[in-house]
């Protein structure tokens, strides 16, 4: 539990700091060691699994699934809890497409727009999984709004 813990927080800090390739390590780790191989290959598993492996970042954010934002649903968004410094994070999956995909879905969809009124400095994240690979990627981007 301690090291779940301690992945947690490294991930989260990963995160804040554009470390797309450790992001995607512990992604994949955490995706290895939680799901099952009978339900690995599924969009909702990989769904529960980035909102595992970002437990400890609970203590700062308040943390939404399938958030209404722009013109659809952002598939996570951490909002800072009020005596947070924290920055506001969208986190969109993408399922054998490419990281860059789940970046360009959250623009294009403009998820931000509906949370400026707390930030005006959001970070992105996309994360793809690619099934015949078996490997994640992300790519962290940061916008001003």
């Amino acid at each position: 539990m301690i090291k779940s813990i301690q992945l947690s927080d490294e991930l989260l800090e990963a995160t804040i700091s554009f470390d797309n390739i450790k992001v995607a390590r512990i992604i994949d780790e955490v995706h290895m060691n939680t799901v099952s191989i009978l339900q690995y290959n599924n969009e909702n598993s990989l769904s529960c699994v980035v909102t595992l492996a970002y437990y400890s970042a609970q203590k700062d954010y308040i943390l939404h699934r399938e958030f209404p934002a722009g013109k659809g649903f952002a598939d996570i968004v951490f909002i800072p809890r009020k005596q947070s410094a924290r920055q506001i994070i969208i986190v969109e999956l993408k399922w054998n497409t490419t990281a860059k995909g789940a970046i360009s879905q959250i623009k294009d969809k403009k998820y931000a727009g509906t949370l400026k009124l707390y930030q005006k400095e959001i970070l992105l994240v996309g994360i793809n999984y690619n099934k015949k690979s078996k490997k994640h990627e992300c790519i962290i981007e940061k916008i001003n709004i």
